[in-house]
């Protein structure tokens, strides 16, 4: 039985991703913002792992989903691993989706060190359908600020993730995140008066995601 995404505004679903999409009814969200596992076994500096990073039979069937999800002439906006861009786009593309720009986030620090500085994240912005252009384009060259990675081991920071949905989602809208690690997504799609649904496999990041995604509505409620 399919189940409307609305039941599930502002919660994060804990489960396999695909699995929980699998329940959902088609069309039901507004804009996708996601940040899916790299596929690079990814290991921090104090030796934490991103589950599924070591594999990739995850990836066609979840952005299948995803465009299934999502409205007719929306937006989608995933991280990818650079490395495997090839994969990605291959993805994206057997999905549905059109390719209709590329987001470079400039670090003051360098993430990695090998042949080159990692000096930069990276996203594609995808297109179900034919979105219409936003009044006020944003910049496809963003400034990124760390988060220390505290709630999480590749954990992105709300404000480059709020002028996205600002930008990319109807007010009002519903923001889904499949990936939704430590929840940031839905506190910047809280605060940018959107509401969020997340899904996250990890049941320590579920919880994480969860109370803050609570804590976001109580102190919401509380400057309003």
């Amino acid at each position: 039985m399919n189940l409307p995404f609305t039941n599930h505004r502002n919660q994060v679903l804990a489960g396999d991703c695909v699995q929980v999409m699998r329940r959902m009814g088609s069309a039901c969200v507004d804009f996708i913002l996601t940040d899916p596992p790299y596929l690079c076994r990814y290991r921090s500096r104090d030796g934490q792992s991103i589950a599924n990073d070591d594999r990739d039979d995850w990836l066609e069937p979840a952005f299948a989903e995803m465009y299934r999800l999502l409205k007719p002439d929306s937006l989608c906006l995933s991280f990818y691993g650079w490395h495997v861009a090839d994969k990605f786009i291959g993805a994206w593309r057997k999905a549905g989706f059109r390719i209709v720009g590329h987001v470079v986030f400039k670090k003051r620090y360098a993430s990695s060190v090998r042949f080159l500085q990692g000096r930069h994240e990276q996203a594609y912005l995808l297109a179900k359908g034919d979105p219409k252009l936003p009044l006020a384009p944003i910049s496809d060259v963003l400034d990124w600020e760390y988060t220390g990675n505290r709630l999480h081991p590749t954990q992105k920071p709300i404000s480059i993730l709020q002028p996205l949905i600002e930008v990319f989602c109807p007010q009002g809208g519903i923001v889904l995140d499949p990936f939704c690690g430590s929840g940031s997504t839905l506190v910047a799609a809280r605060r940018a008066g959107r509401s969020g649904v997340g899904i996250e496999l990890d049941a320590k990041h579920v919880e994480t995601a969860s109370l803050r995604l609570n804590a976001s509505e109580f102190h919401g409620r509380n400057t309003s």
